[in-house]
């Protein structure tokens, strides 16, 4: 059964005929990023960083419509500023919105907008999020290294899991260039070959795909994946959080962190005023993070 952490909404904005969408993650949070791929589109990262004024962030936006997607976030802006929510500059209440993208230009007949991110944070709840081809998932595929022709659905999953009495969520939009792996070791989705069958990109280091293959292009493949608890993290336990989630994605992925993808993991704290907890701690929360991902990444393309 997955459960979200008490203060965290997720919302979805779905077109199904245009085959694109967004998801948000509304809080606020403390949170942090690691970025483990190559070809990334974000909006105020900088802002999790452990250098940056402000302390916390209100909400977290993941679209389709690769960079021109960005735009997107100014909706949630405008949705958390008519709330009354947002960093205090004295002129005026400022939301702190992050962004990611996925590619999926080549599906999607439409960009996600502002009016598309304001749909999603109208639709945010505490309850479990719908998965699948769903919200930032709803364009994605899975398994390109033989082309677009070649590949499989991807999506939007989550998992949840518990520490002590500390409660992980986890979620994920996979629109990987490699396959997606089973716990048993065989591909669940991915590349077909000429006969149906799955290719496996395993077999990459002996038969390279043709270069002419579009998904080669460096920025069309992108995991982003979010792990939320309500454990009192500092933002820089949330950075190794974030970190060893990324395991996660390597298990479950194949390849993953390539040239061609703009993988990122982000992770987020519900508990504002906490101090920290013990390493010993950390190091437990990161192996139950990690596990929780591998569960999601099997989920959005189940």
């Amino acid at each position: 059964m997955v459960t979200l952490p008490a203060g965290l909404r997720v919302g979805h904005a779905t077109d199904v005929a245009a085959r694109t969408g967004c998801t948000v993650f509304l809080g606020p949070f403390r949170a942090a990023a690691f970025i483990a791929g190559h070809a990334t589109g974000t909006r105020e990262l900088d802002a999790l960083s452990t250098l940056h004024i402000v302390p916390r962030v209100d909400a977290l936006l993941f679209t389709g419509g690769s960079a021109f997607g960005l735009g997107a976030a100014n909706g949630v802006v405008d949705w958390l500023e008519e709330r009354g929510q947002g960093f205090d500059v004295g002129a005026a209440r400022v939301p702190i919105v992050p962004a990611a993208v996925i590619f999926d230009l080549p599906i999607a007949s439409r960009r996600p907008d502002a009016a598309m991110a304001r749909l999603a944070c109208d639709a945010a709840t505490n309850d479990v999020p719908a998965e699948g081809a769903v919200g930032a998932g709803t364009g994605a595929t899975v398994g390109k290294w033989l082309g677009p022709a070649n590949a499989s659905r991807g999506g939007f999953g989550c998992a949840s899991t518990t520490y002590g009495e500390s409660m992980l969520f986890t979620a994920v939009v996979v629109n990987a260039l490699g396959d997606v792996i089973g716990a048993d070791g065989q591909v669940i989705a991915g590349a077909r070959g000429d006969g149906g069958a799955f290719a496996g990109a395993r077999t990459l280091h002996t038969s390279p795909p043709p270069p002419s293959a579009p998904s080669w292009r460096g920025g069309t493949n992108t995991t982003l994946a979010a792990v939320a608890t309500d454990a009192p993290l500092t933002r820089t336990q949330l950075e190794i959080l974030a970190r060893m989630a990324t395991a996660g994605l390597a298990r479950r992925i194949s390849p993953a962190f390539t040239p061609f993808d703009g993988d990122i993991v982000f992770a987020m704290s519900l508990a504002l005023d906490g101090a920290g907890i013990e390493s010993r701690e950390l190091l437990a929360l990161g192996a139950a993070a990690c596990h929780a991902l591998e569960q999601a990444i099997e989920r959005a393309v189940a």
